[in-house]
């Protein structure tokens, strides 16, 4: 039997990845090319390992948009290099196999309309090329997006390119949106029991504000910024966004409670860093105990006497950013080891509820989500959210609790308790622009797309609403 060696090594390629490992020549070899330009075609996972010696007169264009590992020249390559270039060729295998298998989900789900060709990387030009041949007009590729500026060669193909949660056409449909923040960790959140990491919730909170960002919508959040490792990543994408639409307007608003403002050399530091992107809004001390505080000096959250402080001016943040918002998305936070009158995205919950804001409540991350999730479903209060777990396992609470209901400022467990088993899938539903069976979706997912993408919806139902609204009443 004779074997055709160019129709063998084809026909593996074809159901392989590709490990192109580069060395100074490689890129003038026909043959390196032309399995390159097979796996392309095929749509097969690439690792391009860089083992130049010197230089390389030009880099094989088909070779790129494609993971790259460095390893040193020398020969044999080292067995530590061996080893990290086995460990990428797997991620991007799995990776690969994960982002056809999602775009195969979500197009039989109808995120992703049946003409559409699905393809596990950002496009390239042979690639739409090929694909305008067959007739595609429309191309989707896995999350992130890319930049406008990298994209911008599209259009002249006339190729609508996007992601599964992005397209052009979503540029500020949320310009009149005012979002709420309610997502904190979670330090007894579960995620092994579900296969998740550790940090699938800062996952979470990361392509929230992509996205959120990027279709003009403004971010409310309430805290200290600078300690919480949910927020650089916000941060980091408004001033991107911030150069991209070449504009001054401030898309992320910092909510902060006394003392947290207080100056210091830190502080006023890292203030004056973000001062183009972040709008701080200072909120002050309740009128009832501002006397005798000297509001120039900080105090820590210790003894019961500050602990009360520190529950009123949080209780008063919330409600002030709560107040000027339009919608909120929670999820996880912690169940004890806070610093209010009872935990702070619980409160953020209840504030919501009794303004009559839209919550989106993503249940799965665990926390205190998880158990006001609990709670709406089954109609009865989960015993994390109830006074005596609370006092149980949090120190000084009761403490605290007994001296503020003198004022009539406690947490109100019983308020809380008939709030929430009050509340129906189909209230929230309602409010937040999602059908019934969209939101028990969201508050039951662990996926971090499917969650972005309802929450996504619901806003933007919201915000259609609302421009509705504003467009009938110039109209009278």
């Amino acid at each position: 039997m004779i074997i055709k060696f160019d129709e063998d090594i084809i026909k593996h390629i074809k159901e392989s990845t590709l490990v192109a490992i580069g060395s100074d020549a490689y890129s003038s070899r026909y043959w390196c090319q032309r399995e390159i330009l097979c796996a392309k075609q095929h749509q097969r996972p690439i690792i391009a390992v860089d083992c130049l010696q010197e230089f390389e007169d030009r880099v094989f264009p088909a070779g790129s948009n494609v993971p790259c590992v460095h390893v040193s020249p020398d020969t044999p390559i080292s067995e530590p290099d061996i080893l990290r270039i086995l460990i990428a060729t797997i991620l991007e295998t799995i990776r690969h196999l994960h982002a056809q298998k999602s775009l195969e989900y979500y197009q039989s789900h109808n995120w992703i309309d049946n003409d559409c060709a699905l393809i596990s990387r950002p496009p390239e030009i042979r690639q739409v090329i090929d694909l305008k041949k067959s007739g595609k007009q429309k191309i989707c590729y896995p999350e992130p997006s890319l930049y406008s500026e990298e994209a911008d060669w599209l259009s002249h193909f006339e190729v609508d390119a996007f992601t599964p949660l992005w397209s052009k056409a979503e540029n500020e449909t949320l310009g009149c949106c005012r979002i709420g923040i309610s997502i904190s960790d979670n330090p007894a959140g579960n995620y092994s029991a579900h296969h998740l990491h550790a940090d699938h919730l800062k996952r979470l909170s990361q392509d929230l504000a992509r996205h959120l960002l990027a279709r003009a919508g403004t971010i409310i959040y309430g805290g200290d910024l600078r300690k919480d490792g949910f927020t650089q990543f916000i941060l980091d994408e408004a001033i991107a966004l911030k150069t991209r639409l070449n504009t001054d307007s401030i898309h992320v608003e910092n909510h902060l409670a006394w003392p947290l403002y207080v100056s210091d050399p830190e502080i006023v530091a890292w203030r004056a860093k973000y001062s183009g992107i972040i709008k701080t809004i200072e909120h002050d001390i309740p009128d009832d105990i501002a006397e005798n505080i000297d509001k120039s000096v900080f105090i820590a959250p210790s003894g019961t006497d500050n602990k009360y402080i520190w529950s009123r001016c949080l209780t008063r943040m919330r409600e002030k950013s709560i107040e000027s918002s339009h919608a909120r998305i929670c999820a996880g936070g912690k169940l004890a080891g806070y610093h209010g009158k009872m935990p702070g995205v619980l409160e953020e919950i209840i504030i919501s509820i009794e303004k009559n804001k839209p919550i989106f409540l993503l249940g799965a991350f665990g926390g205190v989500v998880g158990e006001v999730c609990k709670t709406i479903t089954h109609k009865a209060i989960a015993e994390p959210i109830t006074e005596h777990w609370q006092i149980t396992n949090n120190a000084g609470y009761f403490e605290l609790q007994e001296k503020a209901k003198k004022g009539n400022q406690d947490a109100g467990y019983t308020r809380i308790k008939t709030v929430l088993e009050g509340m129906s899938v189909d209230d929230l539903a309602r409010s937040s622009g999602l059908s019934s069976d969209d939101y028990q979706r969201l508050m039951e997912s662990h996926f971090v797309d499917e969650c972005v993408h309802l929450v996504l919806k619901g806003l933007k139902t919201l915000a259609s609403a609302s421009m509705s609204t504003q467009s009938e009443g110039h109209d009278e």
